[in-house]
């Protein structure tokens, strides 16, 4: 089979596409014959050696990327229930997609309605999965509540807003251009900053009369997590889960007291999809939530697996305006 691969930590070209032997499931495991793969930041943590210390992320080299997939059951290990051949489904948290083949634990696997297009079921695996956890477990938001969502127009970031929306708060979103800002407004942000023209900071307080937002979802890192901390109100929670920017600089432990008694977390998202339970609980609301017609999902493009090389070149750039996906199949 075709698979993507790296053999050092590196940039985007130290990605090749390689041929391997397909991978055999082993008990409990099922193989699943890949359609389509997503391109996450969490594949670039892992090909640039920022998660070679990971104990939740572990990166052994060679290693295969990709974190997310859909596609159709070929084989099963001993033990496995509820899933058999030709099975329709996506998965999330078990590396190695960017393949045409891929041997993923069984109780990570989600059935994929027929109605729900196999680019849908993919975007809402990792990134999908992403915003849910954000919004209803790792800082619940409820009605009234104001947010500030970093990266809005991206894939993760388009989501958030929707979320967070119908869950009833106030989005502010950090964008980087007139067109994103479009594309933040019409998932429905209230507030939209150039984050390249305007201090993010000063400008969320100016909306917020001052009092800072309740949460702030951080994506970018190193250029923005000072600030977010500060946009914060009284007691308020910062959430970092990406640094599309680079890792941040460690934060003194008083400058929380500091900016309101504040609070900062930086989670894994396989600490909030521990259990099959969990993982069908979240996709069977996305899903739900997509056919209603309430969550729009954005595509921006699609590349060949050999072209993976070029797909986190365009993640890494911040150009990206939805999902980027492999297509293996």
């Amino acid at each position: 089979m075709k698979a993507v691969q790296i053999r050092q930590f590196g940039s985007a070209d130290e990605l090749a596409l390689v041929e391997l032997p397909p991978p055999v499931p082993g008990s409990g495991e099922a193989r699943v014959r890949l359609e389509l793969s997503g391109v996450n930041f969490i594949d670039v943590y892992m090909r640039d050696g920022s998660y070679s210390r990971s104990r939740t992320y572990v990166t052994p080299l060679p290693m295969t990327l990709g974190m997310e997939g859909c596609g159709t059951v070929d084989a099963v290990g001993a033990g496995v229930e509820g899933f058999k051949p030709g099975d329709r489904v996506a998965y999330c948290l078990a590396r190695g997609s960017y393949a045409e083949y891929a041997v993923v634990p069984a109780w990570r696997l989600v059935p994929v309605p027929p109605d729900v297009p196999s680019a849908i079921a993919t975007a809402l695996m990792l990134q999908g999965s992403t915003a849910h956890y954000l919004t209803h477990s790792a800082f619940r938001i409820e009605p009234g509540m104001t947010c500030l969502i970093h990266a809005g127009a991206g894939g993760v970031g388009q989501l958030l807003i929707q979320i967070a929306k119908r869950r009833g708060a106030r989005v502010l979103a950090t964008v980087g251009s007139p067109a994103k800002a479009e594309i933040a407004k019409s998932r429905g942000a209230d507030h939209c900053i150039l984050y390249r023209d305007t201090d993010f900071r000063e400008e969320t307080m100016r909306l917020t009369e001052g009092k800072g937002v309740q949460v702030v979802y951080d994506s970018v890192g190193r250029d923005t997590l000072p600030k977010s901390l500060r946009a914060l109100g009284r007691r308020g929670t910062c959430v970092n889960f990406g640094a599309s920017s680079g890792q941040p600089e460690p934060v003194e432990v008083l400058d929380l007291a500091e900016a309101g008694s504040v609070y900062l977390t930086r989670p894994h998202l396989a600490d909030y999809m521990a259990s099959a339970e969990e993982i069908r609980a979240r996709a069977s609301d996305l899903f739900a939530t997509w056919r209603s017609g309430a969550l729009v999902v954005t595509i921006d493009r699609e590349f060949p697996l050999s072209a993976a090389p070029e797909a986190h070149r365009v993640l890494e750039s911040r150009g990206t305006k939805g999902k980027l996906l492999l297509r293996a199949a």
